[in-house]
């Protein structure tokens, strides 16, 4: 009976390690991991898109502060689903987030394109205020009642590249094909007397190279990595002055954030606080860098001095106002934005 007893409980003792590995393997599986899509181009280490950068920043600061129970794949290049769809795919849950530039999704919630309503946002000072002023809390409603949980405020200058004369001035838009990015941005653009197009900023090297654009307005950062110094005889900068600022933040999705254990969605949006030190670093060398570019690939390069800003301030103002008009959300979201600026 001793005999059988000790080989019973010699063969339980055997069989413990590998009881041990089974759970270790089952904790380990317990592991969620989140995609994050983009569609901007993916950088390499500490060099290239400070967007993709910050993606990845953010998804390895969380995966430590959670102990590996969340991790993330970054999608750059919109190389998980088209630009235009990730807005409404976080919105049904189907995407974990996406840096986005919210004035794509202004044909699905109109509310947003105050993420790129031109001249309204003058400075990134004037931007980082937004997230504790009225409007910003205001925008975040809107977007939690859409679905979508805004982890990092993310502001960005713009200025623009043009394939043949340059845009500096308003009148100068006559008759040019211009990419705006919002469609109060286009608004502006018409009353210039400019031909507008419509598409994503991965977009724009294709249309300029084929011609079907003369110029075309994005971030900064979007001027470089999408390598438009290679079509572009002249570039007008956001540095010191800019009537173009975009909101690009990081997004998450409502119905995968809130199934989330407290903790984990804690460590998101503390981590997600801090990532916009990140982008507003990122975002003002960026500015002064696109410079450069231009000019060492032949490039004209042109500021905006205070009397050529007032005039686009001037020309943007009918586009506010059709904003404002749009739903009784639009004119608080604006009216919130302008005493920032009053």
């Amino acid at each position: 009976m001793d005999h059988l007893r000790r080989r019973v409980v010699g063969a339980s003792l055997a069989a413990l390690p590998l009881a041990i590995a089974g759970s270790r393997g089952a904790h380990a599986a317990d592991a969620t991991t989140l995609k994050i899509s983009h569609q901007f181009p993916g950088a390499t280490g500490d060099t290239g898109d400070f967007r993709d950068r910050l993606c990845h920043r953010f998804g390895d600061e969380v995966t430590r502060r959670t102990n590996g129970a969340l991790k993330f794949q970054v999608y750059p290049n919109s190389s998980l689903m088209k630009t235009n769809a990730q807005f409404g795919a976080m919105r049904k849950g189907a995407l974990d987030l996406s840096l986005f530039p919210v004035s794509y999704a202004g044909g699905e919630v109109p509310e947003v394109n105050i993420g790129l309503m031109p001249a309204l946002v003058p400075s990134y000072d004037i931007g980082s205020q937004w997230k504790t002023a009225d409007v910003g809390k205001l925008f975040t409603k809107v977007l939690n009642d859409k679905g979508i949980v805004i982890v990092s405020w993310i502001w960005q200058a713009g200025g623009v590249a043009s394939r043949s004369k340059p845009l500096v001035t308003p009148a100068d838009a006559k008759g040019m094909k211009v990419r705006g990015g919002s469609r109060e941005m286009d608004m502006m653009l018409k009353d210039a007397g400019a031909a507008v197009i419509s598409l994503p900023s991965n977009e724009i090297y294709a249309a300029m190279q084929t011609g079907a654009m003369d110029a075309a307005m994005t971030s900064s950062t979007s001027l470089i990595s999408f390598r438009l110094e290679e079509l572009a005889k002249n570039l007008t900068t956001g540095r010191g002055r800019a009537y173009w600022f975009m909101l690009e933040p990081l997004l998450m999705s409502k119905d995968v954030f809130d199934k989330l254990p407290k903790a984990q969605q804690d460590a998101i949006m503390a981590v997600g606080a801090e990532m916009e030190a990140f982008a507003l670093q990122g975002a003002r060398a960026d500015d002064q860098a696109v410079a450069k570019v231009y000019e060492k690939a032949g490039a004209k390069v042109h500021d905006l001095d205070d009397a050529t800003l007032k005039q686009w301030q001037a020309l943007a103002r009918p586009a506010w106002k059709d904003y404002a008009s749009r739903s009784e959300t639009c004119a608080k979201l604006l009216a919130g934005a302008e005493k920032l600026i009053s």
